[in-house]
């Protein structure tokens, strides 16, 4: 069995039960809005953040979901689809998922809008049936996904990042989100209980050893997931790149800013300053942070009594270190 559907097998009936619903949650009276969301909705991605949702209220409530499980997956899914689409038109990116993205077929401006259709639909699934609390959740991830973005557009335009600027970034751009859903799932079933905290931070933890993995993923022998040094044509700051520049002699910092800065269209040069990041241990370095996260992650779950929602999170935590792409 794949470790997908090994991690989806405790909540398949509810993921199930749930792409029905999501799809009914972006139904419109525009037929062409109706034709884009369809098209979405036939090329979904694994749907990480809807499992993660389900398992995490499942574990704290000995296997029960309710109604407001399911509008707090369908809400987190309706915001990451409306940051991917916004995504891709700020990128300029034609392709999402190995399809053609929603500017590239329907161009920019409906893109745009129909991401604010998507991000107002959410906002209204929680108001109107009084989750105030899930959209308090919620509405702190999405303040913290444009602020993390921000942080680090304003960084790049420097390069002057440090290592716990860094870290700040990926929290709000990537953790943020995941740290959301732990935490939707634990208070769609038990509101008021410490659980709502406990797996905020595991998420949190997950995500950040996740933004970590796809760091490494630009250091790549072969084109996983992404393109070998496309975070460095981007100028992207990663940690990889951090830890080399910290170790770096006055001459060699100088050199690789300059590199990243002027030259990140050279492939020989994007080529060297990958090599330099992996001489200087920049790979390890980055590696044994995000296994710390990860430890810390399974700590957490450790306090938890055995289950099968229990053991779908460990897998979840362990292949996020350990996935290909």
């Amino acid at each position: 069995m794949k470790i997908v559907s090994q991690i989806k097998e405790p909540v398949d009936r509810e993921m199930e039960l749930f792409e029905q619903k999501f799809f009914e949650s972006m139904s419109s009276k525009v037929a062409l809005l109706n034709r884009i969301t369809y098209y979405i909705v036939n090329r979904k991605g694994k749907q990480m953040r809807p499992m993660f949702v389900f398992l995490t209220a499942k574990m704290v409530s000995d296997g029960e979901v309710n109604e407001r499980t399911y509008r707090g997956a369908s809400v987190i899914e309706l915001i990451h689809t409306a940051s991917l689409v916004h995504d891709d038109v700020v990128d300029d990116s034609n392709k999402r998922r190995g399809f053609f993205s929603i500017n590239a077929l329907w161009k920019n401006k409906i893109a745009v809008l129909v991401g604010d259709y998507l991000l107002s639909k959410g906002m209204l699934l929680s108001v109107e049936h009084g989750d105030y609390d899930l959209l308090r959740i919620i509405s702190v991830a999405i303040r913290e996904i444009s602020e993390g973005e921000l942080l680090q557009l304003e960084k790049a335009r420097r390069l002057d990042i440090s290592e716990e600027v860094y870290y700040e970034i990926i929290r709000q751009k990537t953790a943020t989100l995941i740290a959301a859903c732990c935490s939707l799932g634990a208070c769609s079933v038990k509101p008021d209980s410490p659980d709502v905290e406990t797996f905020r931070k595991f998420g949190e933890l997950c995500g950040m050893a996740f933004q970590i993995k796809d760091d490494l993923f630009d250091y790549g022998e072969t084109a996983i997931g992404k393109p070998t040094g496309i975070d460095i044509k981007e100028q992207k700051m990663t940690l990889p790149l951090i830890y080399a520049l910290n170790q770096a002699s006055e001459k060699d910092r100088r050199w690789l800013i300059n590199s990243v800065k002027n030259h990140n269209k050279d492939r020989k040069r994007v080529k060297e300053v990958i090599q330099f990041v992996k001489d200087a241990g920049g790979l390890e370095y980055a590696e044994s942070k995000m296994h710390e996260y990860q430890d810390q992650a399974l700590e957490i779950l450790d306090s938890y009594p055995d289950s099968p929602y229990k053991n779908s999170l460990k897998l979840m935590v362990n292949y996020v270190v350990d996935r290909k792409k």
